[in-house]
């Protein structure tokens, strides 16, 4: 028999359950199990850790733990535990009311983890984010330019399992400065301004598992920003105002988005960071001091919506400062790669302005109300092996007004090959290639398309050649003027 020592509670009678004993290795097996198990329910912790009003307690913290009522005001009573240097802090079922920041200072608090299991929702009630997390590594990630506090102190802060929502407009939900290894998972941002934002410095970030769903501005806002390596891995990323991910101007290099649903993020009255017209991903290197390079976008389902004139899938532009090597040459960014994505129902699918070195390999484009792809400015463009069909199915509505053309316009050093276009009839030319030169233009398929399947105007130096072309109407190929071009 166990009894309660708190006089005000009921005896309770619990029969401990029969054990057996591994003799081979001397260990209790089967009923201690359960015995630990109703402890642990009669004492009252949850399944996952104490309690935080319990957790305060055993801290030695004087004050109230946070309520988790939704109208209690418990910044105090969280930051309390962030600031008492447990390090593991976790949050059981409710909704927990914030009028301030919480602030991760990591090399004050040491090692953290902010946990909500799924059922801990955070409410931002004012502006700024819900969460910031602060450390104090402003340099690369080089092994050699570390201090041992980032090491002792701060790496790979962990925030999971946490829902944050917002009723200030300026609230956003969570803001990163100065961290290493910073790791999200598991996580819903929905209500707020933006829902993930970095800025200053940061290094070697994954978000992973999460949805950022109906925000007014971003999801994953990359804000002028020096940050290398960062992963975006298993997200939705859907309906946020004015962009799914969004870098402008500063230095990013190493961004990863693989595996993730990025839908509709574009709204007529959403908080815009760019004065670009909108983008699921949009990458703004105009007038920053680096530009953002090492891109690879892979295997996401990128679409919608035609709702906002101009709306993009993605939109890369570069026109970054000049270097101080060449400063009067324009900075095209590049080395990036878009691969086994599915793209449509915007008004354009891709947009690249100002790029070099980029490939795309193994997409499928469908319901570019203006264009499927529209390339400006752009050397070193490879191209292989995308879809540009138009399947039936998809026949109904505003989708039936899709021009889906390509669109190529002062290009230069390019390979176009592997191009799957069909039944594009609602523009002049299905595939156009404007005043530019050095484009190797080569096994292509242009089927059903009119009036004109492929149109090069103003080309120099470039080879067109062993392309199938079977036109629905009109001409299949049409070279203006034809000197310079075979």
């Amino acid at each position: 028999m166990i009894r309660n020592p708190s006089a005000a509670r009921p005896v309770l009678k619990v029969r401990k359950p029969m054990q057996r004993t591994d003799h081979a290795s001397g260990q209790v097996r089967g009923g201690d199990r359960l015995w630990v198990a109703i402890v642990i329910a009669v004492m009252g912790f949850s399944s996952h850790g104490l309690p935080a009003a319990r957790a305060a307690e055993r801290d030695g913290l004087s004050a109230p733990g946070p309520t988790g009522d939704g109208v209690t005001d418990d910044t105090a009573a969280i930051q309390r535990l962030i600031d008492s240097g447990r390090g593991d802090v976790r949050l059981p079922k409710g909704t927990y009311r914030l009028t301030k920041p919480l602030v991760i200072d990591l090399d004050q608090a040491g090692h953290t983890s902010l946990h909500g299991a799924g059922v801990a929702v955070l409410h931002m009630a004012a502006a700024g984010p819900a969460i910031r997390v602060v450390g104090t590594h402003f340099r690369s990630a080089d092994p050699a330019g570390f201090e041992q506090r980032v090491w002792d102190r701060q790496r790979m802060p962990l925030i999971d399992g946490l829902g944050i929502t917002a009723s200030h407009p300026e609230a956003d939900g969570i803001e990163a400065v100065g961290t290493m290894q910073l790791t999200i998972t598991r996580t819903h941002i929905r209500g707020c301004r933006h829902g993930v934002r970095l800025v200053e410095n940061n290094r070697n970030i994954i978000i992973s598992n999460c949805h950022f769903y109906e925000n007014t501005g971003i999801g994953i806002f990359l804000d002028d920003v020096n940050l290398h390596q960062i992963n975006v891995t298993g997200c939705h990323i859907s309906y946020n105002g004015s962009g799914g991910i969004v870098f402008t101007q500063g230095n990013v290099r190493n961004l990863h988005v693989t595996g993730c649903d990025i839908e509709s993020n574009m709204a007529t009255g959403g908080i815009r960071a760019s004065d670009l017209p909108p983008a699921n991903v949009l990458l703004d290197c105009r007038d920053g001091s680096e530009g953002i390079a090492e891109v690879a976008i892979t295997g996401c389902t990128i679409q919608h919506n035609d709702n906002v004139p101009d709306s993009a899938n993605i939109r890369m532009v570069g026109r970054s400062l000049p270097t101080r090597r060449q400063p009067d040459r324009p900075v095209r960014e590049g080395h990036v790669t878009i691969t086994g994505n599915i793209f449509s129902d915007v008004f354009v699918n891709v947009h690249l302005r100002a790029c070099r070195g980029v490939t795309m390999t193994g997409n499928t484009f469908w319901m570019g109300y203006d264009h499927n792809l529209l390339v400006e400015e752009t050397s070193h463009l490879v191209m292989a092996a995308n879809n540009f069909d138009r399947n039936p199915r998809y026949d109904y509505g505003n989708a039936t007004t899709t021009k889906n053309r390509l669109l190529f316009r002062d290009c230069d050093d390019c390979t176009l090959s592997g191009i799957h276009a069909s039944e594009i009839t609602a523009t002049p030319a299905a595939v156009t290639i404007l005043d530019s030169r050095r484009m190797h233009v080569t096994g292509n398929t242009i089927l059903d398309c009119g009036p004109i399947s492929l149109l090069a105007r103003n080309v120099t130096e470039s080879r067109i050649e062993g392309n199938l072309i079977s036109p629905a109407t009109g001409r299949g190929l049409v070279i203006e003027p034809a000197e310079n071009t075979r």
